[in-house]
């Protein structure tokens, strides 16, 4: 299926969460809607906070926002490309899927972008990091209500049927704890005097993908070259350049004023 996000009728724990006026509104748009407005609330505190919440704050929060729903379409597109061109007429096709990894990416990429484009070369990610875990954490309840990017199926006593009688991992719940639990990290550390320009969005990006990488095993996934999905290939690549490529090519773009 293109889209993870739309799922079979009967499907998934409350997929319409409320209705207004007759019209339903569905627990997934609900969460991602919810995750923007609160994480852009934080970033925007954080920013203030840091004293970067100016012009350039501004249009980095925006190219970080237009790039990660790119990359979130994007890289959907891309890993179900026979599906996209078997129904290349169809435009629905194009409305669907969407991947949090993509989103982080392009987000990263847009933002480096628009860096370089306006020489910024100051590094704000320290305001970026606790909104993006928590409107990760925000969003991914949508996924679990909806019943998508569900886990295998499991005989532990966690197990949540999604609605074909199968137990299954609720690794959207699993994903939800771990960005909660870095928001707080983040948060608390944010408060250190020696905090490093940047350091907490790298250290977030690096822990969630390593997570990422070992929460695929338990993931209702196809497998790939050397046994592994896509998301943990895209993984490995991530944590490589975060560990050593990151640093110069910010220091490329804070060379180029």
């Amino acid at each position: 299926m293109l889209d993870e996000h739309v799922v079979p009728a009967g499907w998934g724990i409350r997929p319409i969460l409320f209705s207004v006026g007759g019209v339903d509104v569905p627990a997934y748009g609900f969460f991602v809607g919810l995750a923007l407005v609160i994480g852009a609330i934080v970033y925007w505190r954080e920013a203030k906070k840091n004293q970067q919440g100016d012009e350039h704050g501004f249009y980095l929060a925006i190219a970080g926002l237009l790039g990660g729903a790119a990359g979130a379409k994007i890289l959907e597109w891309i890993i179900n490309y026979q599906f996209v061109a078997a129904h290349f007429s169809d435009p629905r096709t194009f409305l669907y899927g969407r991947t949090i990894v993509g989103g982080l990416i392009g987000g990263t990429i847009a933002v480096l972008m628009v860096k370089k484009k306006m020489k910024i070369t100051r590094r704000m990610g320290n305001a970026f990091a606790p909104a993006i875990a928590l409107g990760v954490a925000i969003g991914r309840i949508g996924c679990f209500l909806a019943g998508c990017c569900y886990g295998k199926p499991t005989n532990m006593g966690w197990g949540v049927n999604f609605g074909d009688g199968i137990l299954r991992y609720p690794t959207q719940l699993f994903e939800s704890i771990f960005m909660l639990a870095m928001f707080f990290y983040l948060r608390d550390k944010a408060k250190n005097d020696d905090l490093k320009p940047g350091q907490l969005f790298t250290e977030l990006m690096l822990s969630y993908f390593i997570f990422r990488f070992f929460l695929e095993f338990i993931k209702a996934e196809p497998v790939m070259f050397l046994g592994l999905t896509i998301f943990q290939h895209i993984s490995i690549i991530v944590i490589i350049y975060l560990i050593f490529v990151k640093e110069k090519v910010l220091n490329l773009i804070s060379n180029k004023k």
